[in-house]
Parts: C-alpha cells; structure tokens; sequence
C-alpha cells in the first residue's frame, strides 16, 4: 500500500469535466461558443478536463501505444544507444531516473523517449543552435515506429491548435487571436514508461509533483490509471482515471502568466500502483519560440497589473528545463 503521502481518492469525474470539443468546428458560432463557455469552467477550476470529440482514429492512437511499448522493449544496450545526450535539441531515450520533477524528491521511477519537430541539420534554426530544434533520433530496428509517430505528431498538433482556438473563446477573445502562438510551433512528444512502484521505496513517485511548463498539455494514458492532480478544494489529491476515448488535457504555466493566473497549471503527478508496466503518451503544444507572452489585458480587474513579465516561448521553457535536470 502507498504511504498517506502518496494516495489519492477517488471522485466522481464531473470533477475533471469531460468536454467535447467537435464543436470548435462547427460554423455556427453559438456551438463554438458553447465549448468555449465548458473550457473557461475548466480553466478556472482546475485546468485540467477530459477531450472528446477530437477526431483522431482509434487505429492511430492503438498503433502509437504499440510502437510505445516495443521500444522500452528493446535491450537496454539499443535503448542506450539512441540516448539524448547524442542529440543537441533533446531528442531521444531519457533513462530511468533521468529526471526530477519534484524538488527534494527521489529521481522520478521512468524512462521517457522525445520526439519533436523534424529539422534538418542545415535549417537555419538548427544551424543557429535555437533550443530544441533539429532532427529526431529514430529507433533503426522498429520500422513502424518514425512512421506512427509522425502521423500521430502531425494530428495532436492539429488537436492543439483546435483547443487554442477554444481557449481564445473561453477569454472572449476572435477564435483567431492565438495564431500567431500557434505558427510554427515548439511542440514535443514525449513517450513515458513506468514500471510499477517498488515496495521498498514507499516515497518513490513515477513523476513527482509539478505543473507542466508550457501551453497546453494532450495526454493519453493507458488503462493503469496512475495520474493524480491536485485539488486545492479538499487540499488532497485525486485520480485522474483514464475514460476510453479521450484524452486528459491540462494548462501548462506559460498559460497561467499569459491569464495573470486567472487560469490554473495546476500541480499533478503520477504514482503506478497497478502492479503492471505503465505507458503514457503526453504531446506538450507549445507554441513559435519567438512568440511573447504578456498579459492578456482582458485577464486585469480594476487597478490589477500584470504578475509576470513578458517573456518569450523559448526563453521560458530554457528556464524550465534548467529546473528539472540534474546536471
């Protein structure tokens, strides 16, 4: 059993309200309303929802879950050699124990994979050593695996850009006003594995507790369960169960300064007490790297000012990482 510190309990999910979002398509603008009005609840409560209606084919979701598992199958040896530290914009195998998201917590109890961009080493971005850009490193002995996850990459980042135009509606705001966010964006795909917890590290946490860095965060999980997110109301945690044919959804910090923290990046983490292997999918949609986040002045009440400064997409995120890695 896990330590007090480490459960959770179990509530309803109209908790982490599930939304469909197929009506950000629809032309009528009272139905693209009326998925921006459910997003701005979530938003506000805990900024964490479920996503429905998205779209994306079952096949491709099961295929990229598939092609997940086989690579942390392979060797450690083949797994090794495809690490990141051979890749100057992160790319590739992360170790188990690479990372520590919670301070003063044990390294957390996964190894991860990341997948990114594909740029070639002559773009003039890659050539001028701007932060994660450049080539992928692709596993030679999985030949299903650059071909799923490229396709996967491609529909997640429509799905991203769809939820911008939805949280544009959430603050009243032209479902365009996020476009240029949106352009050319810094996103990253992030295959995750957990094995399940050991016995004899009762305070080891698969992801320790943190808020996701970025804009929006496109989580599928698989039917372990495992995530929990935090929930200031009852100052305890929750689990976020998996629901079939969604994904969980949840703001990153970039989103809460863009509000003035009107909106939530609310802390969460993942402990696998299902006594299996667990494997998670999270696609981070951050948006250009030259984008600046200011305010949105519609976010201020009378006489409030902005908490944070202006800040770059990728002056923000370089930030971000120095925190979480152990050097």
């Amino acid at each position: 059993m896990a330590p007090a510190t480490l459960t959770a309990a179990r509530v309803e999910t109209a908790s982490l309200p599930v939304i469909d979002v197929a009506d950000l398509a629809s032309s009528d603008p009272a139905r693209r309303a009326a998925v921006g009005k459910a997003l701005r609840a979530a938003c506000l409560d805990k900024g964490f929802f479920y996503c429905a209606g998205h779209g994306i084919p079952q096949g491709l979701l099961d295929a990229a879950f598939a092609e997940t598992r086989a690579l942390f199958d392979l060797p450690d040896a083949q797994k090794d050699a495809l690490d990141k530290s051979n890749s100057r914009c992160n790319r590739g195998y992360e170790t188990l124990g690479g990372q520590t998201l919670e301070p003063g917590a044990m390294p957390d109890r996964k190894e991860g994979y990341y997948i990114g961009v594909e740029l070639p080493e002559s773009d003039p971005r890659v050539a001028a050593g701007r932060f994660n850009r450049g080539p992928n490193i692709w596993p030679a002995d999985l030949p299903g695996f650059q071909p799923t996850m490229r396709a996967y990459f491609a529909a997640l980042s429509g799905l991203g850009e769809t939820l911008m135009r939805g949280i544009a509606l959430s603050l009243d705001l032209p479902d365009d006003s996020f476009d240029g966010y949106c352009h050319d964006p810094l996103a990253t795909l992030r295959l995750l594995h957990y094995p399940p917890a050991r016995p004899d590290a009762p305070e080891e946490r698969g992801a320790g507790a943190h808020t996701d860095f970025g804009g929006l965060t496109i989580l599928m999980q698989d039917d372990n369960g495992g995530l929990q997110v935090f929930d200031a109301a009852s100052d305890g945690w929750i689990h976020a169960d998996p629901i079939p044919g969604t994904f969980v959804v949840n703001l990153g910090d970039m989103i809460a300064r863009w509000t003035n923290d009107r909106y939530r990046s609310t802390l969460h983490r993942v402990i696998n007490t299902s006594g299996r292997e667990r494997y998670s999918i999270p696609f981070f949609y951050v948006g250009n790297p030259d984008y600046e986040v200011r305010c949105i002045s519609t976010c201020l009440g009378a006489g409030e000012t902005p908490k944070y400064p202006a800040v770059t997409v990728e002056d923000h995120l370089q930030s971000m990482y120095r925190k979480t890695y152990v050097r």
